[in-house]
This record gives structure tokens, sequence and C-alpha cells, in this order.
């Protein structure tokens, strides 16, 4: 699905030739003006009256709070969705230019104006399956909140980041990163997201391995029956138990079998320890742009496990 670049999320036009060009000048923003063009700068300020004050080459720029985001007004949306943009990049569209009372000019903007063009535009367009591009907001121990578009907010729970479990979103991601998304459906108005069926089936990514290698992973947790380690997002296999194994430390591993059928890699561990580290980029093994349908399991297992993304008639 082709995405129109008005709609990308939040910092993506910031620095280009165009935007630069645009608030620049006061002839840019009134261009601006007249062509409804998008635009981006960083904000300086939230003040008491959580009004956002952006910095503008040219002159200030103001985003009233009712401009600030979509739903402000309406009381669906919290203020905190204003204050935590400060020293961020916001997208407007210049409304008008004003004056002070000392003559200066200044710009009155509205990010809720694009984000309704996004709503509109864009998101009330999206289906289920639909694989969009999104960037990484805040990470909280329940999920991953990331912009869909236009500083429009979305979650990805953390149990839909991966199939191999993790005890918070910063296992797999970092704040600012690029990732994409697969549309779940809707609730009220808001899109639901889910991350791991991008990360590839158990055949995708057991054919990465072979018995006899012995390779990088992370202990991701320790039953009374074994060490599950995490060899790849959506990948893990299991070891026997070790006195001075915890979750979340590094280990290399041995790779004893791989038995498809029962979805089971049996490892050996060769070390453990303790090393704090970035999460390492996402790799995506599907690259399409809508998905009807995920399914996990290879074919000759004896269970199961599928996701299905086709709007039902």
């Amino acid at each position: 699905m082709e995405q129109q670049s008005c709609y990308l999320p939040e910092g993506s036009l910031l620095g280009s030739p165009q935007n630069t060009a645009a608030i620049g000048s006061e002839a840019g923003l009134r261009e601006a003006i007249a062509t409804g063009q998008r635009l981006e700068a960083r904000v300086r300020i939230c003040d008491g009256g959580h009004n956002l004050h952006v910095d503008l080459p040219c002159m200030q720029g103001l985003i009233p709070r009712a401009e600030g985001a979509l739903g402000i007004s309406e009381g669906t949306v919290r203020d905190i969705a204003l204050i935590s943009r400060v020293n961020k990049p916001v997208c407007f569209s210049v409304l008008r230019i004003e004056h002070d009372e000392t003559g200066a000019p200044y710009a009155v903007l509205s990010r809720r104006l694009q984000q309704e063009h996004c709503h509109a535009g864009y998101i009330s367009r999206l289906k289920p399956g639909d694989v969009i591009p999104a960037r990484v907001t805040h990470l909280a121990p329940f999920g991953c909140f990331v912009d869909i578009g236009c500083g429009v907010p979305s979650l990805i729970p953390i149990d839909s980041i991966s199939v191999s479990r993790i005890s918070h979103p910063a296992d797999r991601f970092h704040v600012g990163e690029e990732i994409r998304v697969m549309v779940k459906g809707f609730e009220n108005g808001r899109v639901l997201l889910t991350h791991k069926e991008l990360l590839g089936t158990w055949a995708e990514n057991a054919a990465c391995f072979s018995p006899g290698e012995t390779v990088a992973g992370i202990v991701r947790s320790v039953e009374d029956y074994g060490v599950f380690i995490e060899l790849a997002p959506n990948l893990a296999g299991l070891a026997d138990l070790r006195q001075d194994v915890h979750p979340g430390q590094r280990a290399s591993v041995y790779i004893k079998s791989i038995v498809p059928e029962r979805m089971k890699i049996k490892l050996a561990i060769v070390d453990v320890f303790d090393e704090s580290c970035p999460p390492p980029p996402v790799r995506y093994f599907f690259t399409g742009d809508h998905m009807d349908e995920w399914v996990y399991t290879p074919p000759q297992a004896k269970r199961r496990i599928a996701s299905q993304f086709a709007v039902q008639n």
C-alpha cells in the first residue's frame, strides 16, 4: 500500500529541503497557508495554558491548546499529549500570521488540522492486515506506543511485539526507531496494532540455524524443566537447567537438534554472562504491504498457530 509523504510519522519532514525552505521565510509560510502544505518544526515550550511554542527560523510559531492535537477540545486526549511534545518535532498547518503587542509577526499553527487530514485521507482507509510504517514514541511495561502518521498514536501490546516473550518493550525497540507494524483491527476509533507477524514463521527463523552450530542467544525465562533462550525474536529453544542462569543474560548456546514437527530446538548452554546491549535492528521477513493470514507453525507440526486478518463478509 502506497503511503503519501504528508501522512508519515512526525519528524519525517524535519530538515528536508522543502520544509526548510517553507519555514525559513514569511513568504514561505504565507505560501503554506494558501496550499495547506504540511510543515514540521521543533517545540520549544509548552506554556501554563498548554499552548505549544514552536521555533521557526523566520518568526515564532504558536499552536494554541485547542489546535495541539485531535481530541484535546473534546476531552478524549489529555494535555500530557501536548506536554510530551516539548523538544520534539511536530507537524502543522499554518493558519495565519498575526502580530504581537510589539508589532513582531508570529505564525498561528494547527497540529490538529494535519491529524484530521491524516484520519480522513489515510487512517480511515486502512484495513486489517495492512502493513504501515510507524515511529516508536514511548515504551511502557505493557506495550510500545508508536506514531502511525502526523502524530496520531497507537499501541503495540507487549504480547504482540514478538513470539518470544520479553520483559519490557525496551528489549526489542528504542524510542525514535522507525519500524513496520500491522493493522490488527479497530476499536472505538483507535487503530489496533500487532508486530510479531512480520518477524517470520517458525520455519523461516529455524532455517537460519543448523544443528552443530554455537550461536548467540538471550535468556528469556527459567522454568522448572529448563531454560528458554531466544535465538531470534520469533524463535526460542530450550536448554537444561543451570544454577547460574537468570532472565536477561546473554548466552552462547550449542544447537543439539531442530525438530520441526514438535517446533523444538534443543540447546546446550556453553556460557552465560551479564551484558547490557541495545536491541539489534529488527529483521522483517515479511516485506509486503498486506497480509490476510499468517501461519506461524510448520505444516508438519501437530498444532496450528495462526492469525487471520481478512475482513469477513
